[in-house]
């Protein structure tokens, strides 16, 4: 195999892909119904053609038949006249002679007009049963592209369904429905992520306002010591004690605290 035949068949094999691809059953359906009403017609015309022409030999015929015995009467008469004397027996002859003939011309157009008038019933018979036939075939076709038009838009909204259901179509909506999903749930993971972020980035003093908040010491009692503290008599006393400098803040905390706890205690005796 040549160059060029390879070619071709390349270029042959693309063409009956495409026209493969370009078929749609329903339009080629009524593109055949159309050619099989265009061949009923031609059908009917050719039917209605041969028919009249077998009505006009009848018709022949019968004009044949009916001068067959016309002219047989005529050269009967003839000769009857030439019996009575009434014409010459050489002119009866020779009439009757010519009458005889043309009985015989007709005898022959009455035999063809009749074997032609058989001919042309036998031909409208056939062409009545191929138009009874192709008529059936358009009925039979019509109602069956009815159904074949229900059908391809069952198979059409089935086979869109079941793609995108198989998720072939990257961009059907199924595919953007599941993208839109998974980006929600990612908004919602990071949401969380910067919450939990954000309760790890809370201040001390967050925590400590928090831990005060929920203390069970009343605010009389804060004010009571805070007084105390600020009373000449006990910032004397509270000297010593503030001067220890070793000491670190919390045993100094601790030391104010019990001492608040003693003037509690005081206040209570003298009360």
């Amino acid at each position: 195999m040549n160059i060029f035949t390879r070619i071709f068949k390349i270029f042959q094999s693309e063409a009956h892909s495409v026209v493969d691809q370009l078929e749609d059953p329903i339009k080629l359906t009524e593109q055949g119904i159309r050619d099989l009403k265009t061949d009923l017609d031609s059908s009917l015309k050719a039917m209605a053609e041969v028919k009249a022409l077998a009505i006009r030999t009848k018709r022949d015929a019968e004009t044949f038949k009916n001068q067959i015995s016309e002219y047989e009467q005529k050269a009967m008469a003839l000769l009857r006249k030439a019996e009575r004397g009434e014409i010459a027996p050489e002119e009866a002859d020779r009439l009757a002679e010519a009458a005889l003939t043309k009985r015989t011309e007709a005898e022959e157009n009455f035999k063809r007009a009749t074997a032609d008038g058989l001919k042309f019933e036998q031909n409208a018979q056939k062409l009545d049963v191929s138009v009874k036939k192709l008529r059936s075939m358009v009925s039979k076709y019509e109602n069956e592209l009815k159904t074949l038009k229900a059908r391809a838009t069952v198979s059409s909204a089935t086979k869109k369904v079941n793609k995108q259901l198989a998720s072939i179509d990257s961009s059907s909506t199924v595919s953007m429905l599941e993208r839109m999903k998974e980006k929600v749930e990612q908004n919602e993971a990071e949401s969380e992520a910067y919450a939990e972020i954000a309760n790890e980035s809370r201040s001390v003093d967050d925590e400590i306002e928090k831990a005060l908040g929920s203390s069970s010491a009343g605010s009389s009692d804060a004010l009571a010591a805070l007084k105390a503290r600020m009373s000449p008599n006990r910032a004397i006393d509270a000297s010593p004690a503030s001067s220890v400098g070793s000491g670190s803040a919390l045993n100094n905390l601790k030391s104010k605290l019990n001492e608040e706890t003693e003037l509690r205690s005081d206040r209570l005796d003298e009360a």
